[in-house]
């Protein structure tokens, strides 16, 4: 039976505390039970496991979503070495690096659920595993080139921190990646997921027009201005731990400029700059909540509320917020007969909004007040995914040329 090794972040104090005694019976009998049986075969069971356990602690205080990314990657990785090879991570060698992204590509059929699954869950004072919990989730398609980068970074920061951490001398990932006949070298055009004008001004324009009878779509319509023209990633407009999106985060500079303070990535704090329009709808927005125009310096009320209850939205809330106006939009589309449109449009995410709101405006702003504002730490970045400068040159020089 294959059984989750680590739970939530919240929980992992608690696995950590108990790993390091052996008591985790009393809490996680069957987790308990796993590492004794595997303890047998493996001596070096709950050395790899708490040295699993600090890893993961250490990471995810960063974020949790960054808990979450090698919480999945390595959890399967440690399974595999345990059940497939019977060794200990820290004693495989190149070829069983290399056999374990054979897996990746191809797992076994009883190593894959049909859907995400919960791992754990409280019962009777325990948490118990979730049986239909599998280490891979069963795809339709071939393993994605992401997919793949992501499951060697995470294996690749693994061992270089063990390394330093003194836990091992070799970490064998990157020759493992520089010669995997899975991964394709990126060298063609990419030009970042984005909604064409038609898709922005119906997703805009029907939100807008129904919240005159459903008020409450005036939360989705700020949502969409906040994501789209101030080009915020979903994750930090979010209630997090360590940051809670407030009212009083917009702020006025002694010029009358309007900004946004958030928490980006890394947990770098920015100011991202406030267009004229967008204070305009900051303004109705905070109309409809009942709070004057303009917020103060001492608010501490949720940019996006939630309709019942205390606190900002999470992430998947706010995801299902957006799709709401994007199923508006599609439905409208076809109604008007943009048949294409609306089809591509099912296929956008939360995310395009960022980028559609940073192509648009790449046209007309300097590049270093876009990558400012977009949180990137190079312009050289902004430039890659919205600018593209050497692709253009290289498209106009190529266009003259001569048969």
């Amino acid at each position: 039976m294959l059984v989750p090794l680590v739970d939530t972040l919240k929980q992992l104090r608690y696995q950590i505390a108990h790993i390091d005694d052996k008591t985790l019976q009393q809490e996680y009998p069957e987790l308990n039970l796993y590492l004794e049986n595997t303890t047998a075969l493996i001596p070096q069971t709950y050395d790899d496991i708490q040295f699993l356990y600090h890893f993961l602690y250490v990471y995810g205080r960063k974020s949790e979503a960054t808990f979450s990314r090698f919480r999945n990657e390595l959890e399967r990785f440690y399974l595999w070495a345990w059940h497939h090879k019977q060794q200990s991570v820290f004693t495989l060698r190149r070829d069983d690096i290399e056999q374990y992204v054979d897996f990746v590509v191809e797992p076994n059929a009883a190593w894959c659920a049909d859907s995400v699954q919960w791992r754990y869950k409280d019962s009777q004072g325990k948490r118990v595993v979730n049986l239909n919990w599998r280490p891979f989730v069963e795809k339709e398609k071939s393993i994605s080139q992401q997919t793949l980068a992501a499951m060697f970074t995470a294996l690749n920061v693994f061992y270089k921190f063990a390394i330093l951490e003194e836990k091992t001398n070799t970490n064998f990932v990157p020759v493992v990646k520089k010669n995997s006949p899975f991964l394709v070298v990126q060298s063609q055009i990419k030009l970042p997921d984005t909604l064409s004008n038609l898709q922005w001004e119906y997703v805009l324009g029907v939100t807008k027009d129904r919240s005159e009878q459903q008020p409450e779509l005036e939360r989705n319509l700020f949502t969409l201005v906040c994501l789209k023209g101030l080009y915020l990633r979903i994750s930090e407009l979010s209630e997090r731990p360590q940051w809670s999106p407030v009212m009083s985060h917009f702020w006025q500079d002694p010029d009358g400029f309007w900004y946004l303070r958030i928490m980006g990535k890394g947990n770098k704090l920015r100011d991202v700059t406030l267009s004229e329009d967008i204070v305009e709808c900051l303004k109705r927005y905070r109309t409809y909540r009942g709070l004057p125009s303009l917020p103060r310096v001492d608010e501490a009320f949720p940019i996006i509320h939630k309709l019942r209850g205390q606190g900002g939205m999470n992430v998947r809330q706010l995801r299902r917020i957006v799709q709401q106006s994007f199923d508006l939009a599609v439905e409208s589309l076809n109604k008007d007969g943009f048949i294409d449109e609306a089809e591509l449009l099912k296929a956008a995410t939360a995310h395009w909004l960022r980028h559609t709101g940073a192509t648009h405006d790449a046209q007309h702003r300097p590049l270093k007040h876009l990558s400012e504002d977009l949180g990137h730490s190079k312009i050289a970045t902004t430039d890659q995914i919205y600018i593209q400068t050497n692709i253009k040159d290289r498209a106009k020089s190529g266009s003259k040329r001569k048969l």
